[in-house]
Formats: C-alpha cells, structure tokens, sequence
C-alpha cells in the first residue's frame, strides 16, 4: 500500500520573534508533517546566513533530500544593529549600511527563492511568502525617511511580483506572495515602538496567528501581491 506524501513547511529566520511564533503555531496546528526551522543562530543543517549563498545552497541540499516543501516563509529582516538604524534624512545615509539593509532584506530572500523555489512541487498549491512592509509602498510613503528599509522592501516587493511570474510557468498553482505583519513586540521593532498608536503592537503569537490566516485564505489570482495582516493587498 503507497503511504500517504509527507508535507513540509520550512521557516527562514525561525529564531527572530515572528520567525519562532510562525514556527510554533505550523507545530501547533499540525497541518505539514514536518516544519522545518532555519535560522543564522541555529547549527548543523539548521544554518542559515541570508549574506552567504554558499550557506543557503548547503541548507537547499539538506532540504533536497527530504520532502518537498509546501510552504517556505522567509521571515528574516534587518532594521537596526548597533549604532546603525534607519535614516531620519538623507544627510545621515552610509553606503555600507544601505548596502547591508539591503542585503539581508532584498538579495537574501531573492537567492532563498533561487536555491528553494526549485524544490517545491510542480504541481498542487504551494506558498512562497516573504514578510515585507507597508513602508516599501511607494504611493503610501507619506513620511520620507527610513531610506535604506524602504528601499529594501520596495525591492522585495518588486521581487514578489518578478518571481510569480515566472514560478506560475512551473506550477500553475503556485502563490508568491510579501506578507506585512503589522508592528510586531520585537526586538526589531523595539526602538521604535514610542509612536506606535495604541492597539496596533501585536504580540508575536498574534501576529503569526494572523498570517498564517493570511496564507490560508491565498487563491492562486493573489500570486504576486503584497497583503497585510488582515488580508488587505497593499499597492507598490
């Protein structure tokens, strides 16, 4: 008797705050048999570093010899570290500190597709998400600043629509889409969190509860868009 196909969801930046709430609600509500959790702290075929292709080729490999992954959320972003942190103006922008905001947010999720999007079936629905950001909306961009993370997220935003355009031609079943999870209790957002207006912090468990239900209501005509937290499309 054929044994039933395994499912897998894989997770990408699993030990950030969204990462690992994203991880234990897939455990939870057990709809994949295997979630697997990637991050850059993580060892052994866990490893990942989104500013190391080597490191994502070798992770492709290990996910290559198991089940084909159904879903795959690249859930890794970089906003501040140290001193560095968004730009309040032009005045302040540092080109190796763009060209890192950048690397981690935009090129990092573009070679996780290239190594991963392959390995996801042919056919059947399948998600490829990454999570992006109302401020990579350009006709929403009211405020200015914040150069380099709107820069990367309009990217990423750009690479959701080039990348479901082409991955509709090996599946036609097939979603890619950027997720925005609103303002998120994390350490990524912690700096920031003194003009964010009352009831709109979400924690993490809450957040991830909400894209995943984000993700579960995706028809393949949504492929290519970017959605909110509560599944309203944001425009480029």
């Amino acid at each position: 008797m054929d044994l039933p196909p395994v499912s897998a969801a894989i997770v990408i930046g699993a030990s950030g705050g969204i990462g690992a709430a994203l991880v234990e609600a897939l455990r939870d509500e057990a709809t994949y048999d295997v979630v697997r959790a990637l991050s850059r702290s993580a060892i052994g075929d866990d490893h990942i570093d989104l500013e190391n292709e080597a490191s994502i080729a070798a992770v492709a490999a290990t996910i290559a010899a198991g089940p084909a992954p159904e879903l795959v959320i690249v859930a890794s972003g970089l906003l501040h570290d140290g001193d560095e942190g968004p730009e309040k103006t032009y005045r302040d922008l540092d080109g190796a500190w763009l060209a890192r905001t950048i690397a981690v947010n935009a090129i990092g999720p573009a070679l996780v597709a290239k190594h991963l999007l392959p390995l996801m079936p042919r056919t059947g629905r399948t998600v490829f998400a990454i999570l992006s950001a109302r401020v990579g909306s350009i006709s929403d961009n009211r405020l200015g600043g914040w150069y380099g993370y709107r820069m990367a997220k309009a990217a990423v935003n750009q690479l959701v629509r080039t990348l479901s355009i082409e991955e509709r031609r090996r599946n036609d079943r097939s979603i890619v889409v950027g997720l925005h999870p609103g303002t998120v209790d994390t350490a990524l957002s912690k700096p920031f969190q003194g003009n964010v207006r009352p009831g709109t912090l979400f924690t993490p468990d809450r957040a991830a509860s909400q894209l995943l239900d984000v993700i579960d209501g995706l028809k393949t005509p949504d492929t290519g868009k970017v959605f909110d937290h509560e599944g309203k499309e944001i425009l480029p």
